[in-house]
């Protein structure tokens, strides 16, 4: 029954992507957007194309990532540039960061709609975001993007089904966050802080991490793996090669967080 029932959804989404007839998908490279893309490519070819906004909090390896799934695909892919630390509101990392770097891109994306005559902007949104307290998703209404995932019903659990049905390579990639998700609320962003993040984090994926997070507290990296790692990640020498990079980095204290990952981890309090 299962797999019927998901068979339907997939079915009602090819539908609804042909009904478009041509769409921007906002491509990140997870698992979401990369599901978008792909069933958008099959149902629409070159009338689908996945825009990826590179700018200072969407890491390099995520970049590279999402360019090689869509090679995979077959499908169009094109980046274009942004920057959203020069937008004032954004930097001063308030409840509405999100609103304001989602605003900037979806503008983007509505300029990139205009000039190849596309007929909709969709996203990766699903069924279990709309649980969760996203002011990025205030401005995707605002700008009129569709999320085709959530008007079919799908879950997460769905999508990763589906997505290794599909033969999608990155069917069980971890969620990924921008960059700014790993500085506490209130702490101003900055391109050293975002770097200093990015690097501290290709460093533990080095070691062989795939769940994990670096929060960036000023003097104080603070890690988060999942509570299963947590026995492999304090080994000693293990501890202290990574404790030693991420301090030739440039951060004083290096500490191990033992609730583990949670998404939305960044607060002290």
């Amino acid at each position: 029954m299962q797999a019927a029932a998901l068979q339907e959804k997939l079915d009602r989404l090819r539908a609804l992507l042909t009904e478009l007839g041509s769409v921007v998908v906002a491509y990140s490279g997870g698992i979401d957007s990369t599901f978008v893309l792909k069933v958008a490519h099959e149902q629409l070819g070159d009338k689908a194309v996945g825009i990826t906004a590179v700018s200072p909090t969407f890491p390099l390896l995520e970049l590279e990532a999402a360019e090689r799934v869509a090679r995979e695909i077959g499908a169009r892919h094109e980046t274009v540039q942004t920057d959203q630390l020069a937008i004032d509101d954004f930097v001063k990392n308030d409840a509405n960061r999100c609103f304001h770097c989602k605003t900037d891109l979806y503008q983007l994306l509505g300029t990139v709609r205009q000039a190849k005559a596309a007929a909709y902007i969709v996203d990766g949104t699903n069924l279990d975001d709309l649980g969760d307290d996203r002011p990025g998703m205030k401005a995707a209404r605002e700008w009129g993007v569709r999320s085709p995932l959530v008007e079919v019903q799908l879950s997460k659990a769905d999508i990763r089904i589906l997505a290794k049905e599909l033969g999608l390579s990155n069917w069980d990639k971890p969620a990924a966050a921008c960059l700014s998700s790993r500085i506490p609320r209130g702490m101003p962003i900055t391109l050293e802080k975002l770097s200093r993040v990015e690097e501290a984090e290709a460093v533990l994926q080095h070691e062989g991490l795939r769940h994990f997070r670096v929060r960036n507290h000023g003097d104080i990296a603070r890690i988060e793996v999942a509570p299963s790692d947590l026995p492999w990640l304090i080994e000693p020498t293990r501890c202290r090669r990574i404790s030693a990079r991420l301090k030739e980095l440039g951060f004083r204290f290096v500490a191990v967080d033992l609730d583990g990952y949670r998404p939305g981890g960044v607060s002290l309090s």
